[in-house]
């Protein structure tokens, strides 16, 4: 990363309507390109996911024939900018759907693909499991893409809450995390800014999470406040509880401040196991 540039995260609350989010989105994408960002980061399943008995129903297509996918080629093509799109359904094959972001360069081509690796199985609330499992495929590969404005390592959502992913894609090079998702509002409340803050501090980098807010069909509650952290933990912006988009500068001097001051990807150790 050799020079200071603008990461932009758009917050939504998808509907049922694929076509209508795609707008919302879209709308809201030219907005954060029309304020000078470079790097504009889309929320997970911002195109739309449901929630039945326990489970999660995104919109999903096999990638070939994805609207979504090739709606925002094609603008990342015609803007001549980079988009991190947060999650897209993909059908997987097997019955079973892909939680799949993509990374689309400045020609509408797909830089890098991230298929979530640790799903959401959970019982928030006593006799209401929810099991993200049940429906979606996990991944198995960590994920560095170049964008030539940084190196930035992907992830999603509930991958947040694994601080191994972020450490070791630090260590390969990443300067920016995406981390996008949909944080149920509960878990949002109590650790979205603490957990995103402590993994911008424990890998000195940048973090964009974009979240989506709002009810979403099924009536499963998204917290919203999508974070824009520097390396040293601050935050640059935060998106409340409504639709639109943030913002904030990318420095790679302020990166290396921060690492240098605290070089502790430098100082891991073996050691045996307890016990």
């Amino acid at each position: 990363m050799a020079q200071v540039f603008k990461i932009a995260c758009v917050q939504n609350s998808a509907v049922a309507e694929v076509d209508r989010n795609i707008a919302i989105a879209a709308r809201l994408t030219r907005a954060a390109i029309e304020q000078g960002a470079r790097i504009v980061c889309l929320p997970e399943y911002f195109s739309g996911v449901a929630l039945k008995d326990g489970l999660l129903h995104p919109a999903a297509f096999v990638e070939e024939r994805h609207p979504v996918l090739q709606a925002f080629c094609d603008l990342a093509r015609e803007t001549r900018a980079w988009l991190l799109l947060g999650s897209l359904g993909v059908n997987a094959g097997d019955g079973r759907i892909f939680n799949r972001g993509y990374l689309v360069d400045t020609t509408g081509a797909v830089a890098a693909r991230y298929d979530k690796i640790h799903l959401f199985d959970v019982e928030l609330t006593r006799g209401a499991p929810l099991r993200e499992s049940g429906t979606i495929a996990p991944g198995d590969h960590a994920v560095l893409a170049d964008t030539g404005l940084c190196r930035m390592g992907l992830s999603i959502c509930y991958d947040l809450r694994f601080p191994q992913l972020y450490r070791r894609l630090a260590q390969a090079g990443a300067e920016v995390l995406a981390i996008p998702a949909a944080f149920t509002k509960m878990t949002g409340e109590a650790h979205w800014h603490v957990l995103n803050r402590a993994r911008a501090i424990e890998t000195g980098c940048y973090v964009a999470a974009p979240c989506q807010y709002g009810t979403l069909p099924g009536g499963a509650a998204c917290f919203g406040h999508s974070l824009i952290v520097d390396p040293w933990g601050g935050l640059l912006a935060d998106g409340g509880d409504g639709e639109g988009v943030i913002l904030a500068e990318i420095d790679p001097a302020k990166l290396a401040e921060a690492r240098a001051r605290i070089p502790s990807l430098d100082h891991d150790r073996d050691f045996a196991g307890p016990g």
